[in-house]
């Protein structure tokens, strides 16, 4: 059957459901508000599970070249001394690498796998549900009826407060620092340094780069006017790379993070995707994987449908809702494990680290 599908968003998770579906043997249209000029800067650490997705979605050969893989992660006390580690490659074993590259080159990847038939500088004003189908207005002018719409619009997605799905994103009291860094020390393990309500996590990204992903636990603290020196501040007594890595910081994306929870990620012919539908904050580095997999799994769902669109989109989320909340659990418990007074934290960790952080991922190794 012939469905006429939208895809409103061309980050992570619109290009990998538009994917998905290509997949499927569907052909969706797909649009992005932004200009095709708007390439993400920052780096991204995709676990194992999340390179399996991509193989499912034909896209793993093309990412093989690109970035740096991933074989062990080190924790570190603010001084500087070993925490524990963990066997990434281990862990991951039998399902996929785990590898750390340039969000622009990830989204070449993404754009190729759906043809680069995308409308850039085109947002969606308004949609309605009218007899069954999604009667959708475009800022160009044009309206259209389509047969489902899957919205990939973010954390703070307007199609879903459009459609009635749910409120607004709910801060979870971090925020966030990201940077990419050249010239710094040589870091050929993902390294996280734990501070008080804070960490600095250096990872190798390829071409002798790093990617640098730090937050802090402050709720009540506007967003910093100076990121680097904020950065300098809150980590400048700091051991291990971390001295080194901030001589060389130039340039830092600050952001906080949100959770998304909501009752149901569907109604009538409108769907939520990744961060729309089941946002959390970065802590496992689930965002992508979890989109990714949402994408192939609602491909899979819709081919096997025979034109059932809301029986689709039911089967989709049973399988989907599950594992997302399993993500949402296990980080707000990494969460909660960084934030214990570090006189604590520290000596549990080099008893147990291993075993407690290993768990945060045992219920992804299995797959989708």
């Amino acid at each position: 059957m012939s469905l006429r599908i939208l895809v409103v968003g061309a980050g992570i998770a619109g290009l990998a459901a538009a994917r998905g579906l290509r997949v499927a043997g569907f052909r969706p249209e797909v649009v992005e508000a932004l200009p095709a000029t708007m390439l993400p800067s920052a780096g991204i650490y995709l676990p194992g599970n999340a390179t399996r997705a991509l193989r499912q979605l034909g896209l793993d050969v093309p990412l093989r070249p690109l970035g740096d893989l991933i074989f062990r992660q080190v924790f570190l006390d603010t001084r500087g001394g070993k925490l524990f580690e963990m066997d990434v490659a281990g862990l991951w074993s039998g399902v996929g690498e785990s590898r750390v590259l340039s969000r622009a080159d990830l989204q070449q990847v993404l754009l190729t796998g759906v043809g680069g038939g995308v409308r850039f500088d085109t947002e969606v004003r308004d949609v309605q549900i009218v007899d069954g189908a999604a009667k959708v207005e475009f800022s160009t002018g044009g309206i259209a009826e389509f047969d489902l719409v899957v919205a990939a619009d973010g954390r703070r997605s307007t199609i879903r407060d459009k459609v009635g799905l749910g409120g607004p994103a709910v801060p979870t009291g971090q925020i966030v620092y990201r940077a990419v860094v050249s010239g710094g020390p040589p870091v050929t393990d993902w390294t996280a340094v734990l501070g008080r309500r804070s960490q600095f996590v250096a990872m190798p990204m390829g071409g002798r780069r790093l990617y640098c992903h730090a937050d802090e636990t402050a709720p009540d603290a506007p967003n910093p006017a100076d990121p680097v020196e904020r950065l300098r501040e809150l980590f400048g007594s700091f051991g291990g790379p971390v001295p080194a890595i901030l001589d060389k910081i130039e340039k830092v994306q600050v952001a906080r993070t949100d959770e998304v929870v909501l009752p149901s990620w569907s109604t009538g012919p409108v769907v939520l995707v990744g961060d729309a539908a089941h946002a959390t904050a970065p802590t496992l580095a689930q965002g992508a994987a979890m989109s990714f997999e949402d994408g192939w799994v609602l491909g899979q769902e819709l081919r096997d449908a025979a034109g059932d669109i809301p029986g689709a989109l039911r089967a989709w989320e049973e399988r989907r809702r599950p594992r997302c909340a399993e993500v949402r659990e296990r980080t707000r418990e990494r969460d909660r494990t960084r934030d214990v007074p570090p006189a604590l934290r520290d000596p549990m960790l080099r008893r147990r680290g291993v075993s407690i952080f290993t768990d945060h991922y045992r219920a992804l190794v299995s797959p989708v």
